[in-house]
């Protein structure tokens, strides 16, 4: 113990010196990643699912609705995360009531991530078999039930897998975030390992992303894996 001690003293000592801005900024990059992962979830499948239902040959078929939907989609896709961080700050303050800090990067990062969740979430279910929904529909069974018991159910394993790439997508959005005041470990690198050259800092925070990314694509794969049938 008193060698490893001695080891991460030497060579980690800046990691050491400011341990305690590190730890807050994990706090901080959990917090970003759970509540804008929780609402982009949500609305990201809810888009999704809309996007399938009112597709041509859809249960819904609407072309207004769906067309809509889907340039919306394309065009906050197109829009890179940096700009799209400043060019909501307006909207940003009168949401959360700052455009910095915790609080000022979940609102950039939900409008950032929802677009590719709703594609994942979209591809997911346009792989479910036609057959089972038509046969649905034959046997009379209402729309409504359909979707949320059959068509969202057999494609549960998709939807996991596509939350996982979110998820993973969402890290490195709130990362960046950090890089424009939007705090956790992406601010923490860049105020002492980049702007003070501090080498071990920056490879300290990169390790830390590697793990939370690898333990995020094994717990989702495990799950996907046993909701597979």
């Amino acid at each position: 113990m008193k060698q490893v001690t001695c080891f991460i003293g030497e060579y980690f000592p800046n990691v050491v010196e400011f341990q305690g801005d590190l730890l807050k900024a994990l706090k901080e990059t959990v917090l970003m990643v759970g509540i804008a992962g929780a609402i982009s979830m949500f609305f990201g499948i809810l888009i999704g699912v809309i996007l399938v239902v009112t597709a041509e040959g859809g249960l819904y078929e609407n072309k207004w609705i769906s067309g809509v939907a889907g340039k919306l989609i394309n065009v906050l896709r197109s829009i890179p995360f940096v700009i799209l961080v400043a060019f909501m700050v307006p909207l940003t303050r009168l949401i959360a009531g700052t455009s910095i800090g915790l609080k000022g990067a979940i609102p950039p990062l939900v409008v950032g991530i929802v677009p590719f969740i709703s594609r994942v979430i979209e591809q997911a279910l346009c792989e479910v078999d036609k057959g089972v929904i038509e046969a649905a529909r034959a046997m009379g069974i209402s729309k409504p039930y359909i979707v949320v018991h059959i068509l969202i159910r057999e494609a549960m394993p998709g939807i996991i897998r596509a939350m996982v790439i979110s998820c993973i997508s969402l890290i490195g959005l709130s990362a960046m975030a950090g890089a424009v005041g939007g705090g956790g470990v992406g601010s923490f690198a860049i105020r002492y390992g980049y702007a003070r050259y501090m080498v071990d800092i920056t490879f300290v925070t990169v390790l830390i992303l590697l793990l939370a990314v690898n333990l995020v694509q094994g717990i989702g794969n495990k799950i996907a894996k046993r909701m597979t049938h």
